[in-house]
């Protein structure tokens, strides 16, 4: 399964440097390496060392990571809504995200003016927050006129509908976002079509000066008071660090420079890793001497789905799963002594996949 991640920021907060940092061709050269596909896309492959490790013991033919797309959403500034800055450019790519990175200027420095004068993190996620709530709250009210109609004249399920509707509708005239509405799961098909800008989930990139990198500041503190009810992940970066660690090739030297930070990884890392929490995503793996692959699906999925991500016919014919613990694989350092050792399990349609799990399909179509 695809992964986006849409990235956006007011002008001066470290956007552009972070984006231009996720997707330098510098880097294609090192062991996670960075791509553009367009000028508003960066392709970044997601580290996970139990592939290196996979790797080192199968020695295949090939490697295949699992991705993630980071798209520059252009255009959001206060009044975009109402088409100032780029307008209503941002709305087609933002709308085809799974999240959202929202970098937040937390770092003071006279030589970068702040759009509003003045360092505050809570104001600057409210300018974005409100344009995107604006623009939901058209959609809304679009689909509440068709559907009262429909309500009018007797219609049960458009009454229901309706219901909903005006609920999401005074939720965002509240100045709150529709991913923090308390509504049943079955109610949220009501507006499963519009594509809620705000219930997307988030990720906040505090971007600090370098020697803040590792302690934060005030201001990220009053960003994660901001946002404490939100559901919302908060990831301290430097965006200038990272546009440094985009230019190092090589994994030896770029561990030395994470080291001399006293880093344990970059914060495109921490962003990536963030995303797959907030997005409930797990990995499992596929293992044989022509390719060692990584595989992305969501928590909880079970084997045929799971199969169905390599190909549809792996989940339409379907018959047994083979299936190694990653731990397992790691310990014996075969899928043959992993056989000898009974620690390969043959599974049917009702296996959950587990995070790690090294897999074989067998299925008939």
């Amino acid at each position: 399964m695809g992964l986006k991640v849409g990235i956006v920021g007011l002008p001066n907060v470290g956007k552009s440097t972070l984006f231009n940092a996720i997707s330098t061709g510098k880097a294609e050269a090192a062991n996670y390496p960075f791509c553009t596909i367009e000028p508003n896309v960066g392709i970044v492959t997601v580290p996970d060392n139990r592939l290196n490790k996979l790797e080192e013991l199968v020695k295949p033919l090939k490697v295949v990571p699992t991705v993630i797309e980071f798209v520059d959403i252009a255009g959001l500034v206060a009044g975009a809504s109402k088409g100032e800055g780029l307008g209503n450019q941002f709305l087609a790519n933002i709308r085809e995200v799974d999240a959202i990175t929202h970098v937040i200027r937390c770092f003071d420095d006279p030589n970068i003016v702040h759009v509003n004068g003045k360092v505050s993190p809570v104001t600057d996620k409210d300018i974005i927050d409100t344009e995107l709530q604006l623009k939901d709250l058209e959609s809304i009210e679009k689909k509440i006129n068709k559907t009262e109609r429909a309500a009018k004249a007797g219609d049960a399920t458009a009454k229901k509908e309706f219901e909903i509707l005006k609920s999401y509708k005074a939720h965002l005239e509240s100045g709150k976002n529709a991913r923090n509405l308390e509504v049943a799961e079955e109610d949220k098909k009501a507006v499963a079509d519009l594509q809620l800008l705000t219930a997307k989930p988030v990720i906040y990139a505090a971007n600090v000066s370098e020697t803040e990198i590792n302690t934060g500041n005030k201001w990220v503190e009053e960003l994660k008071a901001s946002v404490k009810g939100e559901n919302a992940e908060v990831v301290i970066i430097c965006a200038s660090l990272e546009s440094q660690i985009a230019e190092i090739t090589e994994e030896e030297d770029r561990q030395m420079f994470l080291d001399e930070y006293n880093l344990k990884e970059s914060g495109l890392d921490k962003l990536i890793r963030a995303a797959y929490i907030l997005l409930n995503l797990n990995t499992y793996f596929t293992a044989g001497v022509q390719e060692v692959r990584a595989w992305t699906i969501t928590k909880g999925w079970k084997a045929p789905a799971a199969a169905g991500v390599i190909h549809t016919d792996f989940e339409r014919g379907f018959i047994k799963a083979e299936v190694i613990k990653y731990a397992d694989f790691e310990k014996y350092g075969s899928e043959q002594a992993c056989k000898e050792a009974g620690k390969l399990s043959i599974e049917g349609k009702e296996y959950v996949v587990g995070d790690g799990d090294v897999m074989h399909f067998r299925f008939n179509v």
